[in-house]
């Protein structure tokens, strides 16, 4: 019998390592399930609903939000011993705070992620607003040599002001990636001979269509596009009262952009984390409870771009901030936090795993994430603290070790612009504006142990009120903004850079 025993041992491997997952994990519910059955887990709280007529609805009474008053201290490391010096801060405090988000939040990138190889697919010379551009379009192939079954290709655009005299700050831009923004057209000559050429070779393929061509002369089979966006040069101006695009504010500010596809890199769904740079490392097997979700797998790619960036002489590398809104605010803020080299981030209307206190019982919960749709981007240990029945009981978001205002701090001391918009216009009540503002006065302690300005009010969070619409707290290296519109940061977008270019000692043009 024994010698049957290394091929049912190499059918074991084989059937653990393979490229497909262990039957039944093949969707976003069986992936959570199985998550949930590692972790014994039997009953998770459901979330509370959006829909305040429901009878679950999220609540909105700030007399019931703070069910959790007490913040983990900031400053204060876990044998008890208090935090007064930025040496303390750097090597015993933040480490604290780093394995704690890893472990239980966000989740560790592995060890042995592979590297990334840049491709430039296309250099273009192009125009934004009037400006002239050299854009872009490069592909980060990730080594996938130790499991060919999936690949991974980071999709990113860069875009720079031609006539530049030295490096640009960038900003980074979590969404698109894909489209070079204003393509450069042929002269109206070489249109004419790509026309001709293409008539010629239409009539040699079909001769029927000589009769077309010659009842219609004047027909030209190739047209020159219109720019995506319409920020080609002779594109129809800004309307009045409305700011230009936030890729045509950057190059008029003398700062270049980036645009990275976060899907290229992990998808955003359950059913994707055995596939994209999550599964690439896991062989596409589900995740263990303290591996990365996408939210730190999109931080990552992020840092891969930025690896790039410190190769492109126009590229000033020291001042690349990283932005988005919504997930990819909270994927800002997570970038920014771990991801020591970015050295700024707009982080637009970022909610319950973002710039929202977990503990805030208002709008959008922690239960909002453990429960499903959104699993994904969190560490599979987050489930816990969403739970009702398991093997170790019930945890609720007053369990968690670390909140909202410590993953600002893991910021500090750098330029951090925490942007929201008003819920009448649909940035809506559940993303907590109010929690937000708050873990950012919390987060202000580490600031100012490091050196640098916080919001310049005190940092008591529990008294702290928002300051009214259109008030900008923007004096500090931690900022605040609170636009009077929707689910967007576009509205601060020039607040962010007129403050990030001051602090940073970029001259804007025409400024004095």
């Amino acid at each position: 019998m024994k010698r049957f025993l290394l091929p049912a041992l190499l059918c074991i491997c084989m059937s653990s390592f393979g490229q497909n997952p262990p039957a039944g994990v093949n969707t976003a519910e069986q992936d959570h399930k199985h998550m949930m059955d590692q972790l014994g887990i039997r009953k998770l709280r459901p979330g509370p609903s959006g829909n305040e007529s429901a009878p679950n609805h999220a609540n909105y009474d700030e007399a019931l939000a703070n069910p959790f008053p007490d913040l983990p201290e900031l400053l204060t490391l876990k044998n008890g011993k208090k935090v007064t010096s930025p040496d303390m801060w750097w090597k015993q405090r933040r480490p604290e705070i780093v394995e704690d988000f890893e472990k239980e939040v966000i989740g560790r990138v592995p060890k042995n992620v592979p590297k990334v190889n840049w491709e430039l697919k296309i250099t273009d010379n192009e125009r934004i607003g009037f400006l002239p551009v050299i854009a872009k379009k490069l592909i980060g192939h990730v080594d996938n040599s130790a499991y060919p079954g999936i690949s991974v290709d980071i999709k990113m655009i860069l875009v720079v002001p031609a006539n530049a005299k030295g490096p640009v700050p960038v900003l980074m831009m979590f969404g698109g990636g894909n489209s070079l923004p204003a393509p450069a057209q042929p002269n109206a000559e070489a249109m004419e001979k790509l026309n001709e050429s293409m008539k010629a070779l239409m009539i040699k393929n079909d001769p029927s269509l000589k009769a077309i061509f010659d009842q219609y002369p004047a027909y030209t089979p190739i047209v020159a596009a219109t720019p995506a966006g319409g920020f080609g040069f002779g594109a129809p101006q800004t309307p009045p009262g409305q700011d230009p695009p936030t890729t045509q504010q950057l190059i008029a500010a003398g700062w270049g952009y980036v645009q990275i596809d976060p899907a290229s890199i992990q998808a955003d769904n359950g059913a994707g984390l055995t596939k994209g740079v999550i599964g690439l490392v896991n062989k596409g097997q589900p995740r263990k409870p303290d591996d990365w979700g996408a939210l730190r797998a999109w931080a990552w790619g992020a840092a891969r771009a930025l690896d790039y960036l410190e190769t492109e002489p126009m590229v000033n590398a020291k001042q690349v901030g990283i932005e988005g809104v919504s997930r990819y605010g909270k994927a800002a803020l997570v970038t920014l936090a771990f991801e020591e080299r970015f050295a700024m981030a707009l982080v637009g209307s970022s909610g319950e795993g973002g710039a929202k206190l977990h503990r805030r019982n208002f709008g959008e919960a922690v239960e909002s994430l453990t429960g499903g749709g959104e699993y994904h981007w969190m560490a599979g240990n987050f489930l816990k603290y969403g739970t009702a029945e398991s093997n170790f009981g019930s945890k609720n978001a007053g369990d968690l070790p670390v909140d909202a205002h410590e993953l600002i701090a893991l910021c500090a001391p750098r330029l951090t612009f925490i942007s929201y918009g008003v819920p009448e216009q649909g940035d809506a009540k559940w993303l907590d504006q109010q929690g937000s503002y708050m873990a950012t006065v919390a987060a202000g302690e580490t600031f100012k142990l490091l050196g640098a300005k916080d919001l310049g009010v005190s940092n008591d969070y529990k008294t702290e009120k928002m300051p009214p619409v259109l008030t900008g707290l923007l004096n500090g290296e931690l900022a605040w903004r609170q636009h009077a519109g929707g689910h967007t940061d576009a509205p601060n977008v020039k607040y962010f850079i007129e403050w990030a270019s001051k602090k940073i000692g970029h001259p804007l043009p025409g400024a004095r």
